[in-house]
């Protein structure tokens, strides 16, 4: 159910005495000649005014922040287009940040972030099916709406852009976004589906928000990475504005699918965070890349891990491979399995 947008902030009511002061009937009744029954008469209504004035003012604190922080809840593509040209008929600057809900406090930065660089903040909350593959969790992927909006609420979000799967796949939909070079290799190796869906979930998102800005996390790298080259190379005329990875204590990336860990396995995740560590120092002073890989993967296995999809070092904009002589920043990116959860995570590398 979509709510409505909140009022202008500088909009104000006028109060029972503005109103006596500047009614022109009250104004008649103060004739010049006989000015003490005239102050009788207009006492009256004043005692009256001043009688409900406490009831007034006493509800108006509790309405009006409850007004300012609603949040508004977009379902379908009119009532979203209804919200975000509002927004830009006065000028505001829109920050998109896209999610699939089962919000943590990786999301509560992005949101932040949203917040320091755009006047108006939208978070889409939509579980994409098409990046999930067939055997994946796609089912039992986490879900918590109330929660998520309530969450958005507090931190001040404008709006929330939640559509189901039938508003953003009707009945017919064909179209698929095919993402350039950075979408080769790594997750695409194991998730060959990934990106497309991600692409294609990402374009339909700007051009339903229209943002000028669209904030993603630095955890799931690559995707970054596809996501930048996507707005530059089909000009959508957005930023796309990175924020670093956030933590647990213990070094390990914050991810929905953390819920998934059972407690002898959250002991043993912040391991893929140690030895990517690791692996980035060695590489930064010219190690081999490839005696690297290969010592990390069986150090992970050793640790605990039951299988390890994959560890690279990667130029941290092409994400072609890592030449330390070249004096490029690099990334260290690694993707292995806890069970049946998945864990990736990445850290830089180089000057």
């Amino acid at each position: 159910m979509t709510e409505t947008p909140e009022k202008p902030a500088n909009k104000t009511v006028p109060s029972q005495n503005a109103a006596a002061q500047s009614d022109p009937k009250i104004r008649s009744d103060e004739k010049p000649k006989r000015r003490a029954p005239a102050r009788k008469r207009a006492a009256k209504p004043a005692k009256k005014a001043a009688a409900k004035k406490p009831a007034v003012r006493a509800k108006k604190p509790e309405t009006a922040p409850a007004e300012a922080n609603q949040l508004v809840v977009a379902r379908t593509p009119d009532e979203l287009r209804k919200i975000t040209s509002a927004w830009r008929e006065k000028g505001a600057k829109v920050a998109l940040v896209p999610t699939m809900g089962a919000l943590h406090a990786g999301h509560v930065a992005l949101v932040e972030k949203a917040k320091s660089v755009a006047d108006r903040v939208i978070v889409s909350v939509f579980v994409n099916p098409t990046q999930f593959g067939p055997h994946e969790d796609l089912d039992r992927y986490p879900r918590d709406e109330d929660s998520d909006f309530k969450k958005l609420e507090e931190l001040g979000v404008n709006a929330v852009w939640a559509p189901t799967t039938d508003v953003m796949y009707p009945d017919g939909f064909t179209t698929r976004v095919a993402p350039g070079k950075a979408a080769e290799g790594l997750e695409s190796d194991f998730r060959p589906h990934f990106f497309s869906g991600v692409a294609t979930v990402v374009a339909k998102l700007f051009n339903q928000v229209r943002p000028d800005f669209a904030v993603f996390g630095e955890k799931d790298y690559q995707q970054l990475i596809v996501v930048t080259q996507l707005a530059r190379d089909l000009d959508m005329g957005l930023e796309i504005v990175p924020v670093a990875t956030v933590r647990e204590d213990d070094g390990l990336a914050l991810s929905s699918r953390n819920a998934y860990l059972n407690p002898a396995d959250r002991g043993v995740a912040p391991n893929l965070n140690m030895v990517l560590k690791e692996v980035a120092e060695a590489a930064a002073h010219g190690a081999s890349i490839a005696h690297l890989k290969a010592a990390a993967k069986v150090r992970l296995l050793t640790l605990g891990f039951e299988k390890v999809d994959y560890i690279e070092v990667v130029d941290a904009e092409t994400l072609a491979p890592f030449e330390a002589e070249a004096g490029r920043p690099g990334r260290v990116l690694g993707a292995a399995w806890l069970g049946r959860t998945r864990l990736i995570d990445n850290v830089p590398a180089g000057p």
